[in-house]
């Protein structure tokens, strides 16, 4: 509960003096049981760590008593720039406008200042900064890696649907 970042099982094992197996097989019991008693708050793994979470039907007044009333949303445009960066990273902001057909600089740095994407290098070739999703960004979705984001392909169109639309001048 004191720390910054998920607590990792070999940092709890040296703490603690014991194996780091030991303290595995304690943290998946102890999540357990608190899952069990529905607490009001839950040990979760993320990011290759352990850190405690409110319970999901709580979230709402938690959120409301950090927030006292003011608004931790993102707007559509943050949600689609969002999205595209992380299924896309590393990606530029001129690739993330291409996709979006939208100027995105504005919708970017709040997506920075938020800690929810942040630069993680340059273009080879066109030395454009390219930007990736934060861990802070996995924690918000509740996923341990980018490797659990949900497949795409089930919400694109076939392709004898972009052929229709090819053939009515739409696509």
């Amino acid at each position: 509960m004191v720390i910054d970042e998920p607590a990792q099982e070999s940092a709890l094992a040296a703490a603690l003096d014991v194996a780091p197996d030991e303290v595995a097989q304690l943290l998946q019991d102890l999540s357990a049981s608190y899952e069990q008693q529905e607490r009001g708050f839950m040990l979760r793994r993320f990011a290759g760590g352990w850190r405690i979470y409110s319970r999901p039907e709580y979230a709402s007044a938690v959120e409301k008593f950090l927030l006292g009333g003011a608004q931790g949303r993102l707007s559509q445009a943050a949600l689609e720039t969002l999205a595209v960066v992380a299924y896309r990273q590393p990606i530029s902001r001129a690739r993330i406008a291409a996709i979006r057909g939208v100027s995105v600089d504005g919708v970017t740095r709040t997506l920075v200042a938020r800690g929810l994407i942040r630069e993680i290098g340059q273009d080879g070739s066109t030395s454009a900064l390219l930007y990736g999703t934060t861990d802070y960004f996995l924690q918000r979705m509740g996923l341990e890696s980018l490797d659990e984001l949900p497949a795409l392909a089930p919400y694109l169109p076939s392709a004898e649907m972009l052929d229709e639309l090819a053939a009515e001048g739409l696509a």
